[in-house]
Order: C-alpha cells, then structure tokens, then sequence
C-alpha cells in the first residue's frame, strides 16, 4: 500500500512530454511583449518542466522559418527572419532619429559600459547635455549602473536589453557599426565627428567646438 501511495505522488509531479513543454514556451513567446528568461517560463510551467531544453528544440524546429527563436542578454524572444524584415516597413509608423550627440553618446556608453558622465565627456571632448542623455533614457535604450567606487561614487551608465533587442544582438559584444545604425535610420549620412569643424546639431551643445580626442574616429567607423 505505501508503495501506491509513493507512486501516485511521483505521478502528481510528472512533467509534460518535451513537446508539450515546446507548445508551452511557444505560447507565451508569442504573447509576450518583451524577451523572458527561463526563470519566469519555468516560473509559469508545471514542476519538473525544462525550459532550458525545450527551447533548444524549440530553436531547431524554427530554423528557417518567417518567424525565428533569438536569444536577447538572458532572454528569449520571437521574431521576424532577418532576411524578411522588408516585409514589415509599412507597419512602422515613424523612424526616430537621433542626433548626432546622442548617437555619439549611446556608441560611447555601449563600448565602454559601465561608463560614467565625466568619462564620456572625455571621450567626446566636449560636455554631454542634460537633454541628450535624458532621451537615450526615456527610449529606454541605457540606464543607470552601479557607482563606481571613486571619489563622489559618481553613477555610470549601461546599455538595456531594448537596445540589444532592437538591434538583434544577444549581448553587447555584438554592437552595430555605422553602417547597421544608418540602415536602422538612426543616423544620416553625414561624415564622422570632428570632419566638419565649426558645425554643431542644432538644438545641442557646440559638438564641434573642440576637436575629438585621438582614436575617437575608430571607435565610431564602421
């Protein structure tokens, strides 16, 4: 008898089959507004599931497909086939640009994360004003990091797993050059910082009133 019992409690507790669980992350993937990580989907999934496994499957089973399995920082997500992302330029609404002391900043913080203000003005070679940074945080593409433990314990910034996921980048080792930020639309082809001496952005702070420091074309060529 206490054998049954033991047996119809193992039972109780017996995960789905592996294509049960495949079904399972499929559907909240496709219902989900942002990438999850397999804490939440093992969160949301019966005892004894394995997200970890199932998405390896799921992956396999969506190669080459309109529709893919991506790994976004410690996320997953679905999305459209790169080669297929022509298909959806009339959903886009509007192309946002940034200016061009916010695409310097935003390829600053990305390469050097954590990165604080006084760093990336001395990279720059010029201040970084207020608005610009506030906009790179209201599109939620950085945010605040640890302080550094320096004198003021001054607050860095990093990169968002947004800016990974617009970008289609699993972590920020794989960041964009110029070229993938300008067939995003983010940046016009202009030529690199410090080229045109004596033109700033309308709207911000004299870009162009000192020259860059060295090394700072490379970090923003392509």
């Amino acid at each position: 008898m206490p054998q049954d019992i033991d047996t119809e409690k193992e039972s109780l507790f017996e995960a789905p089959p592996m294509a049960e669980q495949e079904r399972m992350i499929e559907a909240m993937l496709f219902a989900a507004t942002e990438p999850m990580d397999t804490r939440e989907m093992a969160a949301r999934m019966p005892h004894g599931c394995d997200p970890a496994e199932a998405l390896v499957h799921l992956k396999k089973r969506y190669e080459g497909r309109g529709v893919t399995l991506v790994k976004v920082g410690d996320g997953w997500a679905m999305r459209t086939a790169p080669d297929l992302g022509f298909l959806m330029r009339r959903e886009v609404v509007e192309t946002r640009k940034l200016s061009r002391a916010a695409i310097e900043t935003l390829a600053i913080i990305a390469y050097h994360q954590p990165v604080t203000r006084a760093e990336i003005e001395e990279i720059r070679g010029v201040s970084v004003s207020r608005g610009t940074v506030d906009q790179l945080l209201e599109m939620e593409w950085i945010r605040f990091g640890r302080r550094k433990m320096t004198p003021g314990r001054p607050v860095t910034f990093v990169v968002t797993e947004t800016f990974l996921d617009h970008f289609g980048l699993e972590s920020a080792r794989d960041l964009p050059g110029l070229k993938e930020l300008r067939a995003a639309g983010l940046l016009d082809n202009r030529p690199p910082p410090g080229t045109l001496p004596g033109i700033g952005d309308e709207g911000e702070e004299d870009e162009d009133a000192e020259v860059p420091p060295a090394g700072q074309d490379e970090l923003f060529g392509d």
